[in-house]
């Protein structure tokens, strides 16, 4: 049993919109591995980090992950951060990967400067630069499909997507 594909991305990068896309085309599921997290702890990602500190957040993600990758045939969307623990990119080995290409100015224009999300609280703009310089290296080199998502419709890059597994099929 493995998922049809994985996406990975940096936050803004639209793995929640292009996982749901990609999913409903291949007439599959999306499990978004964020919302496994969330449902495991019976509250937001954001109230995680504060009540129970980044480190138990990055605990709960890879037992998602692990359990998705295990489990799930459709679609398994990643949370941006997952790519960052070992395990997770050792599990991810075999696996399609779709990474999705974000700049900088789009994904700010995404998310937004007064964004909920925990690690871009302080100073936005640049607290994703310093995401994306981080984890950039990690996300090109995981992808086994990489797709740019700059200035383009959901359903552009979802095609894209589908034409990108069907010739790795």
């Amino acid at each position: 049993m493995r998922p049809k594909a994985v996406i990975i991305g940096p936050p803004g990068s639209g793995k929640s919109t292009i996982g749901a896309g990609l999913a409903e085309r291949l007439g599959v599921t999306l499990r978004d591995t964020d919302a496994d997290v969330e449902r495991a702890a019976g509250k937001p990602i954001g109230e995680i980090f504060i009540d129970d500190g980044e480190e138990r957040f990055r605990e709960m993600e890879r037992a998602a992950v692990a359990e998705a990758l295990a489990e799930h045939e459709g679609v398994v969307a990643l949370g941006g951060g997952a790519v960052l623990a070992e395990p997770t990119r050792e599990l991810l080995a075999g696996h399609t990967v779709v990474y999705l290409r974000v700049g900088l100015a789009e994904a700010i224009k995404r998310v937004g400067l007064a964004s909920a999300r925990p690690l871009l609280v302080l100073n936005p703009r640049s607290q994703m630069r310093k995401l994306l310089e981080e984890r950039l290296p990690i996300y090109e080199r995981l992808g086994t499909v990489h797709v740019d998502t700059d200035g383009r419709e959901p359903a552009e890059i979802v095609e894209e997507v589908v034409q990108a597994l069907e010739g790795n099929a």
